[in-house]
């Protein structure tokens, strides 16, 4: 799943390549993925792009109020006044991409589709069969009260809750790999980046939040910033237009389990669930205990 360094990436190139330009229709083939009705997403059309954005994992695409002209005929530049904001979610396998020529008649991933000026066309895609990715087309002033936004906590960059207020985020008995996880108690932080920021905190993935003393937030806060920052850094050297399908995750322990671990040559092991894996560190985060693999046992240490 696009998790925060990545959908940053994404607006920021989109950003910069789709600022001013003009929407001259918007469609939906995926009809399932578009979420809402009213405003129709048909509303897009004759207005300009004012920018491409991020909220936790999700994109925002505003486009500015449509231009009146004056004793133009009636219905030529209708629509409602104000900004829209297209808000979007990739999922697991979703992904929005510029491309410089309309899709085909034979294209089966597009889900939504917005043509702008230059004959360039912005597909929100997905692969696979779940088709779990989503739009919602909303007045850019009603954006921070849809459920989607309203309910996320803080983001996790570029500045995560620090001391007291990181303290009560996190001051309940769950485990800290699902705890960073749940996007209601921090933004933008999923299961590839998750396991990146307890190795470099040198944190076990099932240690409570509850027991997190102050030096253990200390590390978790600078591991959140340097993992995350270091991740848009290193797409900011590496990324351009066109955004590939999968992009270069610079990642040192998550899906390398079975190779010595980058910092102490330990290693690294796994907990395998039945649609993710942790990978950690024995010896830098769980004291050297080897967890117990949810394929074998059911009971964790």
């Amino acid at each position: 799943m696009p998790e925060l360094p990545e959908v940053e990436i994404t607006a920021r190139r989109l950003d910069a390549a789709l600022r001013g330009a003009h929407i001259e229709s918007a469609l939906a083939p995926g009809v399932n993925a578009l979420k809402t009705f009213d405003p129709p997403l048909s509303a897009l059309a004759g207005r300009d792009v004012a920018g491409v954005g991020r909220r936790g994992k999700h994109l925002v695409l505003t486009a500015a109020a449509p231009v009146r002209i004056a004793g133009g005929p009636a219905g030529i530049v209708g629509g409602p006044d104000g900004e829209l904001a297209l808000l979007i979610h990739l999922m697991s396998a979703g992904r929005l991409q510029l491309y410089d020529k309309h899709a085909g008649p034979r294209d089966r991933t597009s889900r939504v589709l917005i043509r702008v000026g230059g004959g360039r066309e912005l597909r929100l895609r997905e692969f696979g069969s779940k088709q779990a990715a989503w739009a919602k087309l909303l007045p850019a002033g009603d954006l921070d009260a849809d459920d989607a936004l309203a309910r996320l906590g803080p983001e996790a960059w570029p500045q995560p809750p620090e001391g007291a207020a990181l303290k009560e985020l996190l001051d309940v008995p769950r485990p800290l790999h699902a705890l960073l996880r749940d996007q209601h108690v921090i933004a933008g932080i999923g299961r590839s980046w998750v396991d990146e920021i307890l190795w470099d905190a040198r944190l076990s993935p099932y240690k409570r939040g509850a027991d997190l003393d102050p030096d253990d937030l200390a590390r978790l806060r600078a591991a959140i910033l340097a993992i995350l920052g270091g991740a848009i850094e290193h797409y900011e050297e590496v990324v351009t237009l066109p955004i590939p399908d999968k992009l270069p995750l610079p990642l040192r322990v998550h899906r390398h389990e079975g190779q010595p671990c980058p910092r102490c040559g330990e290693t690294l092991q796994a907990v395998h669930f039945e649609d993710y894996v942790i990978a950690y560190c024995p010896r830098c985060q769980t004291e050297g205990r080897v967890l117990k693999d949810r394929r074998l046992s059911r009971l964790l240490k």
